[in-house]
Formats: structure tokens, C-alpha cells, sequence
């Protein structure tokens, strides 16, 4: 990795709070000058880098960190029943708490009006919590491991590749896709036929899914297959529909999209994300960032 990558591994992985994100950005203008910052609802700036009107390929991925979690946002893309089976598991403890607190109130001979509004603060509270609390410190994978991806691949392209690529790092992906929602309604025009790949967690996992949507398997999926079908050693790659794949994130809000991710495999319910979220997410495998810098170059010369 470049030396700027190294940097934002050892020392940017914080980038949730306003200033946070104000000093992260400050450091990339004074790596690149001619860093455009969007600015838009609920606080959104987004990052540009290069020409969206002018390119053939947008490459995004979000800058915005998450709270610290507990336990972490374990995904498993290919298997709907595993992922329900998690999500409902969460409630568990969120129930758990609200009839704990139920409870005691009512034993205290707290009224049942008031116990019920009090327990449904608490709730919410915890789901703000969720969101809102203190921010993980540990970011490797989700996901500086994507705004690391397109710094690799800024280096290595040539000025005439650079002029043919945008650069976007969205904001506000953890707290519900927004900023690339607002991106997406700003350059509509420019992005209604425009290539758009999101790298989103892609550092911690052996096996790559490159999932497209339908406008985007219909106009490049052979382009993609010569580009990124050749993996490391070790490493496994597989092209999905996204239709067919649970995994939301910023290329949803496009219409010609692609999400590339790195998964594990457990025999249980297949491939699967972890750690993300948590003290955990600490895994930085450079192989993977190679791969995928060695396969955008190769899909930019194919425009």
C-alpha cells in the first residue's frame, strides 16, 4: 500500500462525528487540491475527485464510521434465513432489558401508564444508542478498507485512466444510505447510464462477491468477469445478481450498479460478514485490496 493508505490505516480510522470527519477531510485536501466537497441535507458531504460528468466509471465507497457495537452486524448475503435468524437474535436482549425495567417499576409501585412510556424511552434510547454512541476506533474493514481501495487505485492509474474515473466517498452510509442518496438525486442525469462500483467492506474475508444489478449485467458483466475473474491464490470470487443478494449498501441508490465485498464461509450459513462494528474489525488483508485495485484498472481500460 502507499504510504497515504498506511496513514489513514494507522491514524484516520475515526471518521463519525462532524469534526471528525471535518479533520479527515482537511487531510485529504491537502493530499488533493482538487477534492470537491458536496454538501447537502442532514449535515451530507460527500467527497468527489475527479470529473462525474466527464468519466466512464464512478468508484465510491463510504468514509462515515459507525458506533461501537456489542456484537457485531453479521451478514450473510446468499442465506435469508440465517440473516432473519440474526436480526431476530438482536431483539433478545432488547426485550430482555424492557421487562427488566417493567418489572422493577411496577414492584416500585410505578404506575402502568408511566411504566409503559418509560420502558418505551428506554427502548428507543437503546436503538439510538445504536447508532448514535461512541464511536468505534476500530474501522478496518467497514470501512476504510473502501476509501483505501480508491486511494490504491488514484495512484496506480495513469492521467488519462484518472480522467476517465470519478472518485466519490460517501457520507452517512451507517445511518441509512444517505449520502448517496443525495449524490445519486444531484448527478442523476450524469449516473442514469454510468458504471458505479461500491467497495464496502472488502480487507477481512477469502471469498469476493461482485454483485450487479440487473442494467449493470446487462451492459458489463462480461466486461466484469475479464476483470476481476482471476483472483489470488487462496481467494475465491463469484458473480451474483442483486437481486438475489442481501447487501445493503450505497449501490442500491444507482441505477447501473456493482457492490464488491470479501466474505468467510461457514458450513452452517455460508458466506458470511462479521466483526464489523465492533473492537473486532481489525483485519487488513492487502491481497485483497491488490486484487481489486489490479481488476478496476483492467475494467477502466475496457471503456
Amino acid at each position: 500500500m502507499t504510504e497515504l493508505s498506511r496513514t489513514i490505516l494507522e491514524t484516520w480510522q475515526v471518521r463519525k462525528t462532524r469534526q471528525q470527519k471535518t479533520d479527515f477531510i482537511a487531510f485529504l485536501q491537502a493530499e488533493f487540491p482538487d477534492l470537491q466537497v458536496e454538501q447537502g441535507k442532514f449535515g451530507v458531504r460527500n467527497l468527489v475527485l475527479g470529473n462525474v460528468a466527464e468519466a466512464d466509471v464512478v468508484l465510491g465507497a463510504h468514509y462515515d464510521t459507525c458506533a461501537r457495537l456489542p456484537f457485531p452486524n453479521f451478514l450473510t448475503p446468499k442465506n435469508f434465513l440465517c440473516y432473519l435468524a440474526y436480526q431476530l437474535l438482536l431483539l433478545i436482549p432488547l426485550f430482555g432489558i424492557s421487562f427488566l425495567l417493567s418489572f422493577f417499576l411496577t414492584l416500585a409501585g410505578v404506575p402502568g401508564e408511566v411504566t409503559y412510556w418509560l420502558v418505551l424511552a428506554a427502548y428507543f434510547v437503546l436503538l439510538v444508542l445504536m447508532m448514535a454512541g461512541p464511536a468505534n476506533r476500530h474501522t478496518v474493514n467497514d470501512n476504510t478498507s473502501g476509501v483505501i481501495t480508491l486511494l490504491e487505485c488514484f495512484a496506480a492509474m495513469s492521467e488519462e485512466e484518472r480522467r476517465r474515473t470519478a472518485f466519490v466517498f460517501f457520507d452517512l452510509e451507517e445511518s441509512g444510505l444517505i449520502g448517496s442518496a443525495q449524490f445519486a438525486k444531484r448527478h442523476k442525469a450524469e449516473m442514469k447510464g454510468k458504471l458505479l462500483l461500491n467497495f464496502d467492506c472488502v480487507s477481512d474475508g477469502d471469498h469476493f462477491l461482485v454483485i450487479a444489478n440487473k442494467k449493470a449485467r446487462a451492459a458489463h458483466e462480461d466486461a466484469l468477469r475479464a476483470a476481476y475473474g482471476e483472483t489470488p491464490e487462496g481467494k475465491t470470487v463469484a458473480f451474483e445478481k442483486s437481486s438475489t443478494t442481501i447487501y445493503p449498501s450505497d449501490q442500491a441508490n444507482f441505477p447501473v450498479s456493482v457492490a464488491f465485498a470479501a466474505f468467510k464461509r461457514s458450513r452452517v450459513c455460508g458466506l458470511y460478514l462479521d466483526r464489523i462494528h465492533t473492537k473486532r474489525d481489525t483485519v487488513m488483508e492487502e491481497r485483497n485490496i491488490r486484487y481489486l485495485v489490479d481488476g478496476t484498472l483492467l475494467l477502466v481500460n475496457q471503456k
